[in-house]
C-alpha cells in the first residue's frame, strides 16, 4: 500500500490540474474576469489553510522577522499572484490543452535556472550535458510549434458541447493565441524561479506549512489590489450560481489541497518523481476535453509530445549524471581501499624481517 500511495497521489494531482485548466477556461469563455477569479481562488485557499496552519504550527512555529516577511511577500508576488494572473490571461487567449502542454516547460526551466544559480551542473563535454541541452531544445521547438501551428481540430464522435459556450480554440485570433502562449511560458518561468529560490527561503523559515500559507495570504492581498486595478467593472465581481462559481470554488479548494499533496509527494519520492508525472496533465486534459465534446487542435498535441520528450530528455540526462557520479564514487572507494592495503603490506615487511 505504501508503494502505491505516491502513484495514486501523483495521478490525483494531475487530474486536479487538468480539471482546473478546463473549468477556468470555460469560466473565462463565459465572461469571468481572470484577475477576479485569481483573487477569489487565493481567498478561498487562505480561509482553508490558515486554521490548519495555526492548529499544526501554533506551538512549534519559528518567529517571523520583518526581513523574512518581506522575502515571503516578494516570493508571493512573482511566484503566486502575478504569475497566476499572467498564466490565466494566457489561458483565456488559448485553450486548456495548450495550458497543459506548456506546463511541461516548468521542470525544464527549473533545472536550467538551477544551473544558472549554481545549484545544478551542466557539462557539455559529457553525454548527460548534451542530453539535457537537447531536452531544452525540444521544449523550445514545442513552444514555437504551439504558438505558430494550430492545425486541424480533432474530435471524437461526441458532438455535444457540455458547457454550451462559443469561444472555441479556432475562434481565437492568431495574435491572441501567440500572445497567450508567450504569457503562459513567461508564467512558467516565474514559477520555475519561485521553485528554485524556495530552498533558500525554507532555510531561513523552515516551517513548510506556514511558509506556504503566509505566501498564499500575501498573494490574496496582492491579487485583490491587482484585480482592483485591472477590473474596474464591479458587476464582474459578483458571483452567481454558474460554472464560474464552480471554477472559483474548485480552484480555491484544490489550491489548498495541492499545497499539501505536493509537499508530501516530494518528501516521499523526491522532486524528480514529481516532475516525471507532469505529462499526465496533458494526457488527462486531452481525454477530458474529448469527453465534454470540445475540440483539441493537432498543434497542441504535437507540441505537447515535443515538450514531454524534452522534459524526459532532461530527466534522462540527470539520471545518467547520477549514475556516473555513483560509479566514480565506487571507483574512488576501491582505489582508496587498494592504497590502504598496499600501505599495510609495506608496513608489515620490516616486522617480518625482524
Amino acid at each position: 500500500m505504501g508503494n502505491i500511495a505516491p502513484y495514486a497521489v501523483s495521478i490525483l494531482l494531475r487530474l486536479i490540474y487538468a480539471v482546473t485548466n478546463i473549468l477556468t477556461k470555460v469560466a473565462f469563455s463565459q465572461g469571468t474576469s481572470t484577475s477576479v477569479l485569481v483573487f477569489y481562488r487565493h481567498l478561498i485557499a487562505t480561509v482553508l489553510l490558515l486554521p490548519i496552519a495555526f492548529a499544526i504550527e501554533r506551538k512549534t512555529a519559528p518567529s517571523l522577522s520583518f526581513k523574512v516577511s518581506l522575502k515571503l511577500f516578494v516570493h508571493a508576488l512573482y511566484g503566486m499572484s502575478a504569475s497566476t494572473i499572467i498564466f490565466y490571461i494566457g489561458l483565456n487567449y488559448t485553450s486548456a490543452t495548450s495550458a497543459s502542454a506548456v506546463i511541461n516547460l516548468l521542470p525544464v526551466l527549473t533545472f536550467f535556472l538551477a544551473v544558472l544559480f549554481g545549484m545544478e551542473t551542466l557539462n557539455l563535454n559529457r553525454t548527460h550535458g548534451i542530453v539535457k541541452v537537447s531536452g531544452l531544445v525540444l521544449c523550445s521547438i514545442g513552444v514555437v510549434v504551439l504558438a505558430l501551428y494550430l492545425g486541424p481540430e480533432l474530435k471524437l464522435f461526441i458532438h455535444h458541447d457540455l458547457f454550451h459556450h462559443t469561444s472555441h480554440t479556432g475562434t481565437n485570433s492568431s495574435r491572441k493565441w501567440i500572445l497567450g502562449i508567450v504569457l503562459q511560458s513567461f508564467a512558467d518561468l516565474m514559477w520555475a524561479l519561485w521553485a528554485v529560490l524556495q530552498g533558500q527561503l525554507l532555510a531561513e523559515y523552515p516551517s513548510k506549512v506556514l511558509n506556504t500559507t503566509i505566501q498564499i495570504v500575501f498573494a490574496t492581498m496582492q491579487s485583490f489590489l491587482m484585480a482592483l486595478l485591472i477590473e474596474r467593472d464591479f458587476s464582474r465581481w459578483k458571483l452567481s450560481l454558474d460554472v464560474s462559481l464552480v471554477a472559483i470554488m474548485y480552484s480555491g479548494i484544490t489550491l489548498a489541497i495541492l499545497s499539501y499533496l505536493q509537499i508530501w509527494l516530494v518528501d516521499k519520492r523526491g522532486p524528480v518523481f514529481l516532475s516525471m508525472t507532469v505529462p499526465l496533465t496533458l494526457v488527462i486534459t486531452i481525454i477530458l476535453t474529448f469527453m465534454i465534446g470540445e475540440a483539441v487542435t493537432l498543434g497542441s498535441v504535437i507540441s505537447g509530445v515535443l515538450m514531454v520528450g524534452g522534459l524526459y530528455n532532461v530527466l534522462w540526462g540527470k539520471r545518467i549524471e547520477q549514475v556516473a557520479m555513483s560509479m566514480q564514487g565506487e571507483d574512488g572507494e576501491k582505489v582508496a581501499c587498494s592504497d590502504l592495503e598496499e600501505q599495510e603490506m609495506a608496513a608489515s615487511v620490516p616486522t617480518a624481517q625482524d
